[in-house]
């Protein structure tokens, strides 16, 4: 198991996030760390600025919902190195959407922007456990078969 340490972020009297620190494009980024997500999510605007030619975004039909909105316009991408705590995951999809709403919100609050959440797909594939005594996110190794 490995043990990556969360932030319980309150959000003035509108309840608590938990944020946890990725390393995508050997950058760290804060992230959200979302039960209640199906997907980890990326912020497009962010994504953009680290591409390079041997990346791209997908464009999907997939409409996605529960950020606020019915539908906006999603993406895949295929991220070459996530790392969250000792896990590396190689080669890891992931949704690419518009999260500037969510970003702003934190600015209104003067928290740093995010890059995105980490969703239900990492939690369930992986047997993660959230320690909320210990502000502890704990991830298997390997992947957990279902």
């Amino acid at each position: 198991m490995v043990s990556v340490p969360l932030t319980l972020l309150n959000l003035q009297d509108d309840g608590f996030h938990l944020l946890l620190e990725v390393i995508v494009f050997d950058t760290p980024f804060k992230a959200v760390l979302d039960t209640g997500a199906s997907k980890t999510v990326f912020d497009k605007a962010t994504v953009e600025t680290y591409l390079h030619q041997n990346m791209a975004l997908q464009h999907t039909d997939m409409v996605s919902t529960g950020l606020g909105t019915t539908s906006m316009q999603s993406f895949t991408l295929n991220v070459p190195d996530l790392q969250i705590g000792g896990l590396h995951l190689k080669h890891y999809e992931v949704a690419v959407l518009d999260l500037s709403t969510i970003n702003y919100a934190y600015e209104q609050l003067e928290i740093e922007p995010v890059i995105g959440v980490v969703g239900g797909d990492i939690l369930t594939a992986y047997g993660g456990i959230i320690d909320y005594r210990k502000s502890m996110l704990k991830l298997r190794q390997r992947k957990l078969r279902h």
